[in-house]
C-alpha cells in the first residue's frame, strides 16, 4: 500500500532517489508502510508486484545502469497480436524486444512476472540480446495481458527486431570511435605543445609564449573533453542523480578538475597546465570502451545471422495443382511440402518425398562431402541441394527449425558467459569510493584544519585525483589485452574478443571437433604412389583425373588436384565425338568409361569387396595398417574408374590430419589438461581419428544440441571448456564454452561465435594460443599490482602536499608508461 506524500513530506522527497526505478523524487511522491518512496504511482505499484512475486531481494541485488532506460512504468504496448505465431499444437509464441535492461537480476525479475501466469508455458529473456520469448497455450489475443506484467515494472516491449537492434548497436559503436578519433587528436596535439613547454624549463621560455601555448592547447582541449568525455559524463551524471556512483564518477570527475584547474592557471599566467593529462586519459579510456563494445555485439551478430538463415522463403508446391507459392519461413507448416531447387538452400526441417541427390551440409555438420539422400531420408535445414530437386516434407520450420534452436542455444551460452565477472571489473569495484573520499578529505583537511585558502587546498585534491585517476588501472587489463592481440596476430591467431584472454588463460579442458578441426576438411587421394609405380595403372589414373576435372564434386576435384598435371591426357578417354555427362551422386560417363561409385561404374559388391581387399592400404598416419583390420573395412570414401578392356581402378580418399594434430594433444596433455573429442561423424571414423591423435575419450554422432550438452556438463563439474571447432554445428558448443577457437576456413558462423580464430592449417596455433593468454593473465595481474603499489605510495605524498599538480602528471604517465612496457614485452616470452 502506497500513499502520497503532501506538505513537508513533498520537499524531503526532492532529495531522494525513487526506490523502484532509481529516478530522484521530484514534487510529488508516493510511501510505503516501510516508508520507502517512489517517484509516481506506477513505481509504487511496480514496487508492490515485486513483493507479491516474493522478489523484495531484488532491489539489493540489482545494479542500474546509469545509461539505461529507467524502468519507470510509464509506457504502452504496441499491437503483438499480428506478431504471434501458433503452431500446429495451438501452442502461441512471441518474441520482443526489452528496453531497459539494468542487470541479471531484471532478466529473473521479468521471468518471474511473466510466468506467474498459468497460462504461460515458457518465458525466457536473454540479457545479451534483450529479446524475450513467450510461450503460452490459448488465444493469440492473450498476448497484450500475459506481457503486461513486464510492462507494469517499467520495461518498454516491442516486437523484435534484429535489423533495428543492429542499427543500434551500430550507431553506439560509431559515436565511441568519433569519440575516441576526437580524444586521440587533441591529446597528440596538446602534448607536443606540452612538451616544448617542458623542454624550455621554468625559465627558458618568455612568459608571453608559454601563456600563448596554454591558451593554444585549451582551444585544443577543451571542446575535445567535451565531445569525446560524453560517454563518460552521461553515465556519471545519471549514477549521481539515482545516487550511487560507478567508474565513471572518478573519471569524470577527475577530467572535468584537471581541465578546470588548467584553465584556472592559464587565466592566471601560471607556469604549468595539464590539459595534456586529460585528453591522454580519456583517449586511452575510450580505447578500451571501444574494444568491449565490439566484444558485446559478436554474439547478437552471430544469432541475427542464423535467424536470417532460418528465416529464409521457402517454395511450397500445392499437390493438388502442382503450382509453387513462396512463404514466409513463419508461415509454413508441418506437413506442409517444400520443394528445394538445385543450388538451393534448404530452408526446412523434414523428410525426402520425392528426388533423389547430393546435398551439401558443411555449413550445419562442418562435413565437406556432400551426403547422398533418398526418399525417407531426414534433411534440416542449412544444407544445399547439388543435384535434383527435393521435395520435403515440412516437419519444422523457421522459428521451430534446427538453425532457430541453435541461434537460442547460442543466445542461452552468451547469457551465462555474460555472467562472469572479468578481473579487471572485480578490481574496479572498490576503486571509486576510494578515490572520493581521498581527494574529499585531501580538500577539507587542507582547507579546514591547516587552514590555506581554498585555490590551494582544490590545488591539492586535483594533485590526488590526478595521481589516482585509473590511468594505470584502466591500462592494466586492455594494454596486455592489445599486446597478446598483436603478438598473435604475428603469429597467425585473430582475437575475435580481447575480453577472451582471461577466459582462455584459465582453460584446463580441451574439447576438439573432429573434421575440419583435427583434419584439414579436405579429402585427398592416398595410396597414389603404389599407382604412379605402375605403368599401366598410371596412365588409366591421368585419364581418371582428366575426367575428374570436368566434375564439381569434391572427390573429383581432390583426384584432378593431386595427380601430376604431365599425366593428363589432352581429352579423357572415350569414344570420339561423345560428351561427358554427370549423374550427381553417382559419378562421370564418357560412353562406356566411368568414374564414380562402384555400381554406377558396374561393379557388383562382390567384385568390389575383392578388389578391396586385393588394394594393400597406403601407409599414412590416417589411413595405415594400425588403424583398421583390413583394407577390406576402409570406412573412408572411394572413386572407381572403369574404361574397356581395362581392371578397375580402386582410389582411396581419406581427410588428412591437421600438421602438428598429435603434438598438440600431447602437449595439451603434458599441461594437465583434459582432452576429448566430440564429433557428428560415424564412430569408427571417430575412433580411428581419435588413436592416430592419443585422444582416449571420444563422443560420435553427437547433434549440436549434445556437443553444447557436453559442454555444460563439463562445466557443471567445475572444469573451464576450451571448444575448438569450424562447423555452424559448433556454434552453440563454441558459445556454451568458457572459451573457444575455431579455424579460419571453417563456417562464417562458428568464427563469429569463437573467441579467436587461427590461419593456417597447423593445429599447433592452439597451444600458442593458450600460452600467450596465460602470459597475458600473468602480465595483468603485475600491472594491477604495479598500478595499486604505485597508488599506495602515492596518494599518500600527494595527501600530504608533497606533489604538485605536475609531478601529478608525470607520475601518472610514468605508472601508465610502465604498465604499457611491461605488456610490451609480453610477445617476446612466448614462443610459436
Amino acid at each position: 500500500m502506497s500513499i502520497p506524500l503532501t506538505g513537508a513530506g513533498r520537499e524531503d522527497a526532492a532529495a531522494v532517489a525513487c526506490a523502484h526505478c532509481g529516478q530522484p523524487v521530484i514534487g510529488r511522491g508516493t510511501a510505503d508502510a516501510a516508508g520507502k518512496r517512489y517517484c509516481c504511482t506506477g513505481c509504487a505499484a511496480a514496487a508492490d508486484l515485486v513483493r507479491e512475486l516474493g522478489l523484495d531481494g531484488l532491489y539489493a541485488r540489482r545494479t542500474l545502469d546509469p545509461t539505461a532506460r529507467p524502468p519507470r512504468p510509464d509506457e504502452e504496448l504496441p499491437e503483438l497480436v499480428s506478431h504471434v505465431r501458433t503452431d500446429d499444437r495451438g501452442r502461441n509464441t512471441i518474441d520482443l524486444m526489452v528496453d531497459g535492461l539494468q542487470c541479471a537480476a531484471c532478466v529473473q525479475l521479468i521471468e518471474r512476472a511473466i510466468a506467474a501466469d498459468d497460462r504461460v508455458a515458457d518465458a525466457r529473456m536473454n540479457m545479451t540480446t534483450r529479446r524475450l520469448r513467450v510461450a503460452w497455450d490459448g488465444a493469440p489475443e492473450l498476448a497484450d495481458r500475459l506481457v503486461n506484467p513486464a510492462v507494469r515494472l517499467g520495461y518498454r516491449l516491442l516486437p523484435y527486431d534484429a535489423e533495428r537492434m543492429a542499427a543500434a548497436d551500430d550507431a553506439q559503436g560509431r559515436e565511441l570511435i568519433r569519440a575516441m578519433a576526437v580524444a586521440g587528436f587533441a591529446a597528440g596535439n596538446v602534448m607536443l605543445l606540452s612538451i616544448g613547454i617542458w623542454a624550455a624549463g621554468d625559465a627558458g621560455m618568455g612568459e608571453a609564449t608559454r601563456s600563448l601555448l596554454h591558451w593554444a592547447s585549451a582551444l585544443i582541449a577543451l571542446p575535445a573533453i567535451a565531445y569525446a568525455g560524453r560517454p563518460f559524463f552521461k553515465s556519471a551524471w545519471a549514477a549521481v542523480s539515482r545516487g550511487r556512483t560507478n567508474m565513471d564518477v572518478p573519471i569524470s570527475i577527475g577530467v572535468i578538475l584537471t581541465a578546470a584547474a588548467s584553465l584556472a592557471h592559464t587565466w592566471r599566467g601560471e607556469l604549468h597546465a595539464y590539459f595534456d593529462s586529460a585528453t591522454m586519459l580519456l583517449f586511452f579510456l575510450l580505447i578500451g570502451r571501444v574494444l568491449d563494445a565490439r566484444a558485446r555485439g559478436q554474439a547478437r551478430r552471430t544469432v541475427a545471422e542464423l535467424i536470417a538463415l532460418a528465416r529464409q522463403p521457402v517454395s511450397i508446391l500445392d499437390e493438388a495443382t502442382g503450382a509453387l507459392r513462396r512463404l514466409a519461413a513463419s508461415d509454413v507448416r508441418p506437413g506442409m511440402i517444400a520443394r528445394v531447387a538445385a543450388g538451393e538452400r534448404i530452408g526446412v526441417d523434414g523428410v525426402v518425398l520425392r528426388g533423389q541427390g547430393e546435398i551439401d551440409q558443411s555449413l550445419v555438420t562442418g562435413e565437406s562431402l556432400p551426403r547422398m539422400v533418398v526418399p525417407g531420408d531426414r534433411v534440416t535445414g542449412g544444407a544445399v541441394v547439388l543435384g535434383a530437386p527435393l521435395d520435403i516434407r515440412v516437419d519444422a520450420a523457421g522459428e521451430d527449425g534446427q538453425l532457430a534452436e541453435m541461434a537460442r542455444l547460442i543466445e542461452a551460452a552468451e547469457q551465462r558467459r555474460a555472467g562472469r565477472v572479468a578481473f579487471a571489473d572485480r578490481v574496479s569495484r572498490a576503486y571509486a569510493p576510494t578515490v572520493h573520499l581521498a581527494a574529499l578529505l585531501t580538500f577539507f583537511g587542507w582547507w579546514a584544519l591547516v587552514g590555506i585558502n581554498w585555490y590551494d587546498a582544490l590545488s591539492h585534491a586535483v594533485a590526488v585525483l590526478i595521481i589516482t585517476c585509473p590511468c594505470a588501472l584502466a591500462l592494466a587489463v586492455p594494454a596486455t589485452q592489445v599486446a597478446a592481440a598483436s603478438a598473435l596476430a604475428r603469429r597467425g591467431v585473430l582475437l575475435q574478443s580481447p575480453l577472451a584472454l582471461e577466459r582462455l588463460g584459465q582453460v584446463d579442458h580441451v574439447v576438439l571437433d573432429k573434421t575440419g578441426t583435427l583434419t584439414l576438411g579436405r579429402p585427398r587421394p592416398v595410396g597414389l604412389e603404389a599407382l604412379l609405380g605402375d605403368a599401366d595403372a598410371r596412365a588409366r589414373l591421368g585419364r581418371a583425373a582428366a575426367l575428374a576435372a570436368m566434375s564439381r564434386h569434391p572427390l573429383s576435384q581432390a583426384l584432378a588436384q593431386a595427380v601430376p598435371a604431365d599425366l593428363l591426357p589432352v581429352a579423357p578417354a572415350g569414344e570420339g565425338g561423345e560428351t561427358a555427362v554427370e549423374q550427381a551422386g553417382h559419378g562421370m560417363a564418357l560412353g562406356a568409361v566411368r568414374l564414380g561409385k562402384a555400381a554406377f561404374c558396374g561393379l557388383s559388391d562382390e567384385t568390389a569387396a575383392a578388389i578391396r581387399a586385393a588394394t594393400p592400404l597406403a601407409g599414412d598416419d590416417i589411413s595405415g595398417p594400425e588403424l583398421w583390420p583390413g583394407p577390406e573395412l576402409w570406412p573412408g570414401p572411394e572413386l572407381w574408374y572403369v574404361e574397356p578392356g581395362a581392371r578397375p581402378l580402386l582410389i582411396r580418399f581419406a581427410d588428412p590430419l591437421r600438421p602438428a594434430a598429435a603434438e598438440t594433444v600431447a602437449a595439451l596433455k603434458a599441461r594437465g589438461m583434459g582432452v576429448e573429442l566430440v564429433s557428428g561423424d560415424r564412430p569408427e571414423a571417430v575412433a580411428a581419428i581419435a588413436r592416430a591423435v592419443g585422444i582416449d575419450g571420444w563422443t560420435a554422432e553427437a547433434l549440436p544440441a549434445d556437443k553444447a550438452r557436453r559442454i555444460r556438463d563439463l562445466t557443471g563439474e567445475g572444469r573451464r571448456v576450451l571448444m575448438v571447432g569450424d562447423g555452424l554445428n559448433d556454434a552453440p558448443a563454441l558459445a556454451e564454452a568458457a572459451a573457444s577457437i575455431a579455424p579460419a576456413g571453417g563456417a562464417d558462423l562458428a568464427q563469429g561465435a569463437a573467441d579467436a580464430v587461427f590461419r593456417g592449417e597447423r593445429l599447433d596455433a592452439v597451444i600458442t594460443t593458450l600460452a600467450m593468454a596465460r602470459a597475458a593473465e600473468r602480465t595483468a595481474r603485475q600491472n594491477v599490482a604495479a598500478a595499486i603499489v604505485y597508488n599506495m605510495i602515492a596518494v599518500p605524498a600527494a595527501v600530504a602536499g608533497f606533489v604538485t599538480p605536475l609531478i601529478a602528471a608525470l607520475a601518472m604517465s610514468g605508472s601508465s608508461l610502465i604498465v604499457i612496457l611491461n605488456a610490451v614485452r609480453l610477445g617476446r616470452g612466448v614462443r610459436s
